[in-house]
């Protein structure tokens, strides 16, 4: 009976050995892929934002806006002008000193003297330069996106990135503009496995990295990019 006892607390104790073995084999896995998962969202996120920051700059002289509630306005009211062209010149004309603006110019005048004979020498009837308007958001985001998501981590239970603006001067006189946006580890890995979180913290902190994922960087400008690229 002892025998058989003895031999069934050995057997209980081996399942938990192994069972300790197969998790911290798997605890690393699982947590690895489930962290692939979610920064796939929130990297897609970071991009839809620095994609919105860079046109807010494109019509703000250069700046960039830390204001989530400005950049969403923007996205949905802001529009792009779209120009239909018709017609090129070409080598000889540009060497003459022919502009686009003095073509258009010419045929302006030739519509309201009906005189063409001048744009009929160059050949330049038909040249057009027409522009239309179209929402930005149609533009720069495939169809269905919805701009009030921008702000928001996802799998952060509601929380929203960080974001930032700084303008520095250049030895030129110039304003340098940078932005960041960011979340933290703590806030969209929560939950899947701390003693992996607390791992991949301190790793990061071992080599001086930021422990999360940002696009653009406040400190050191690198042209917007993110910190996974």
């Amino acid at each position: 009976m002892k025998k058989q006892l003895l031999n069934l607390s050995l057997f209980v104790v081996i399942l938990g050995m192994l069972f300790i073995c197969v998790r911290s084999i798997m605890d690393p896995i699982e947590f690895t892929e489930e962290r692939a998962n979610r920064e796939k969202a929130i990297i897609a996120r970071l991009i839809d934002i620095r994609t919105a920051q860079i046109e807010y700059r494109n019509t703000h002289d250069g700046a960039y806006t830390d204001n989530f509630d400005t950049l969403i306005n923007y996205i949905k009211t802001a529009k792009m002008p779209i120009v239909l062209k018709e017609g090129e010149l070409n080598d000889d004309q540009l060497e003459r000193g022919l502009t686009e603006g003095k073509v258009l110019e010419m045929i302006a005048k030739a519509q309201k003297t009906n005189k063409w004979a001048e744009v009929d020498k160059e050949g330049l009837r038909g040249f057009r330069r027409d522009t239309s308007w179209i929402a930005l958001i149609d533009t720069v985001y495939p169809k269905g996106f919805v701009a009030d998501s921008l702000a928001y981590v996802p799998y952060g239970n509601g929380a929203k990135f960080e974001m930032e603006t700084r303008c520095d001067t250049t030895k030129s006189g110039t304003a340098q503009w940078l932005f960041e946006a960011r979340t933290d580890y703590n806030v969209y890995l929560t939950g899947i496995n701390d003693q992996e979180l607390n791992n991949l913290i301190s790793d990061m902190k071992k080599f001086d990295r930021y422990a999360g994922l940002k696009v653009g960087d406040v400190e050191n400008p690198n042209n917007n990019a993110g910190n996974w690229e």
